[in-house]
């Protein structure tokens, strides 16, 4: 591992009740980014929102509702951005064909490719031998 570089691994059962969880863990980790030149309250409240709207995604869309399955998620600082990565074994889709939400219907869905494109300065989903990777990366 470099000097400086920071990475995280987690693996945790497909279910909703790890969501918080996960948004926590990003949430310190961003806390303690020294070389963030902006806010980190405001840094690790995005990186919290952004890892459960993933995670969230990853367990209702690519887990088949399989709670043996297991969403895994990565998140490596290194010095100049913050890379979380989120890995789902489902079907797939176009990241850049979903919508943006309708702001004149409040759903309790469809917001969340939204936000994260929103809070993040990069935005990836790209197929993998073994499944699929959500990639979010922020400069730091």
């Amino acid at each position: 591992m470099k000097k400086n570089h920071l990475e995280v691994d987690i693996k945790v059962p497909n279910q909703t009740r790890y969501l918080s969880l996960i948004g926590r863990i990003g949430e310190d980790i961003a806390k303690e980014l020294v070389r963030f030149s902006g806010n980190r309250e405001t840094l690790a409240h995005h990186i919290n929102l952004v890892l459960t709207e993933a995670m969230a995604n990853a367990i209702k869309y690519a887990g088949s509702g399989d709670k043996e399955k297991l969403v895994h998620i990565s998140i490596t600082i290194c010095a100049a951005e913050i890379v979380i990565r989120v890995y789902d074994h489902g079907q797939g889709f176009d990241i850049n064909s979903v919508p943006p939400p309708n702001f004149e219907e409040l759903e309790d869905r469809g917001r969340g490719i939204f936000i994260i494109k929103s809070l993040m300065d990069a935005v990836t989903y790209r197929k993998l031998a073994s499944g699929n990777v959500l990639e979010m990366s922020k400069k730091l």
